[in-house]
């Protein structure tokens, strides 16, 4: 078997964001100049470029000072319009939802979990799970070990149950453990006391104020928002959200959710690391405190996050809020960019026009565009093989069936896989923008991702050589994105499957065979 190695770019998607101002009551925020607004056009530049380098891959970047936009662009095949995956950035909003249900007097953050589910109550309860509360599911430290999660998530039985009778082994409230179920439970508890989805109950109190349109969330078998991910929504909404954060619960002169709750959920609970040596805590946004959902993180700031690098960071010394998308294998490393070259960018005053420097960053942000893989254009084998279909034994990828269609301008995948049908489509060196009912690369199993579909992706496709044709489908919506390789000869074929998940040890050539 023949193995294809084969590195991924990785993502970084940034909004910055600060404001001193009440954002208008229209969709989008204002826009304006970064030097009227105390920021240097030429740092933003050189952060753009130093994220390209370092990084890798951008997907969006806003930047926002005093309720302005002052720099926005996004990297083709990305778009303005599109949502995205927020992974556990999705946390900060459940927490948000819990923040509203307190403040209408649906609970508190001391009742005690067991007490919204009676019809669930395992038989045998431990001293552990009687006490553990709705704020130890807030904070991360519910007791258990390790994280139910990946173990619970995609399976059809009831997750609250699952849960409930998952052993506390630590007395909740005393260890950090992250515990993604948890946040799910906080979801269940909000649909449970509202009788909304989480979604649906955020919705008239948070999204559409703030002007939030056009999110969806996943759902468990059982109806319930996943909560401690399946978020998505767009680049601005995540500007947005940080800014409401910023201004304590006020949006448009209108105080929606209480300053007090802002305080609460956003200052220090539990230490993530409390053996750690000083100095590697001085060096990690992941050791400096955690609250309800958010994290703390170093210059007197906190954030939610997500896998991959999905950022809601709010930064209240400098009235400013940065938020990242990204598909990244080195989080922190993204951070540091931004305490690097963005933290040193901002001005208490207005600066001195440079308009060489805007104008640069003017035209660099209208030609973003991530490069396209591109080695040959076709191969004599394209007329022979078009159209012809192949067949797979079992396999670990559950592909069964393939069968590919060449023309001047597009690459047409049929694929069979899981039991499911879909056709893909490609284009020679550039992007083909379509959807498909195929789920994409996604860290947590769900059966019921399909709410979702259709996705939205684009794809583009290279022959490597005379036999071999690698096709890039990216989930536009998502962090993620999915290589297909194929090498054809004689009467069969070989296809590597590969995605961010894939360990590059594994990736082998499922062998097909030519039956017609």
């Amino acid at each position: 078997m023949k193995k294809i190695k084969r590195s991924f770019l990785i993502g970084l998607s940034v909004v910055l964001l600060v404001s001193c101002n009440q954002p208008s009551t229209n969709k989008s925020l204002p826009r304006g100049i970064p030097e009227e607004e105390g920021v240097s056009s030429q740092a933003i530049l050189n952060f753009i470029e130093a994220a390209n380098k370092e990084a890798n891959e951008i997907h969006s970047f806003m930047l926002v000072r005093h309720g302005k936009v002052i720099s926005e662009g996004w990297w083709k095949p990305y778009s303005p319009d599109l949502k995205h995956t927020m992974y556990s950035l999705s946390k900060s909003f459940t927490s948000t939802a819990v923040g509203f249900a307190v403040q209408e007097k649906l609970l508190t953050v001391n009742d005690k979990v067991l007490s919204f589910f009676p019809e669930e109550v395992p038989d045998t309860i431990s001293t552990n799970l009687a006490q553990m509360t709705v704020k130890d599911l807030l904070t991360m430290s519910a007791g258990m070990d390790p994280d139910p999660t990946f173990r619970v998530a995609g399976k059809e039985g009831s997750w609250v149950s699952i849960f409930l009778r998952t052993p506390v082994l630590n007395e909740p409230g005393t260890k950090f453990l992250y515990n993604s179920l948890a946040t799910f439970m906080l979801s269940a508890i909000v649909q449970k006391v509202t009788g909304e989805k989480l979604i649906d109950y955020l919705r008239p109190r948070f999204f559409e104020p703030l002007g939030i349109q056009d999110v969806d969330w996943e759902v468990n078998p059982q109806g319930i928002n996943t909560g401690g991910w399946g978020l998505r929504l767009k680049t601005e909404d995540i500007a947005k959200a940080g800014l409401f954060y910023l201004q304590k619960g006020k949006w448009n002169g209108k105080q929606l959710l209480a300053e007090e709750w802002i305080d609460e959920a956003t200052s220090f609970k539990i230490d993530q690391a409390p053996d750690a040596p000083q100095s590697k805590k001085d060096s990690s946004d992941w050791m400096q405190g955690y609250c309800y959902q958010i994290w703390r993180c170093r210059h007197n700031g906190y954030r939610g996050d997500g896998a991959y690098g999905q950022y809601m960071i709010v930064l209240p010394d400098l009235d400013a809020v940065i938020a990242i998308t990204s598909q990244t294998d080195d989080m922190q490393k993204e951070l540091n960019l931004v305490w690097d070259y963005l933290l040193p960018a901002f001005g208490e005053h207005k600066l001195k026009p440079d308009n060489d420097a805007w104008s640069s960053l003017k035209k660099r942000l209208a030609s973003l565009e991530l490069p396209v893989y591109y080695k040959n254009s076709s191969s004599t084998l394209e007329n022979e093989i078009s159209g012809k279909t192949y067949t797979f034994n079992s396999n670990a990828a559950q592909l069964q069936r393939l069968k590919v269609e060449f023309n001047d301008t597009l690459a047409s995948l049929a694929i069979k896989k899981n039991s499911a049908e879909y056709t893909l489509n490609f284009a020679p060196g550039k992007w083909y923008y379509s959807t498909t009912e195929m789920p994409g690369p996604n860290l947590v199993p769900n059966k019921n991702i399909e709410i979702l579909s259709p996705f939205k992706v684009a794809g583009s496709y290279t022959w490597l050589d005379n036999n071999s044709v690698e096709l890039t489908l990216r989930y536009i919506e998502s962090p993620h994105t999915e290589t297909i390789t194929c090498v054809f000869l004689d009467n069969k074929v070989g296809v590597a499957l590969n995605n961010m998940f894939t360990r590059q040890d594994s990736i082998k050539l499922i062998e097909g065979v030519l039956t017609k």
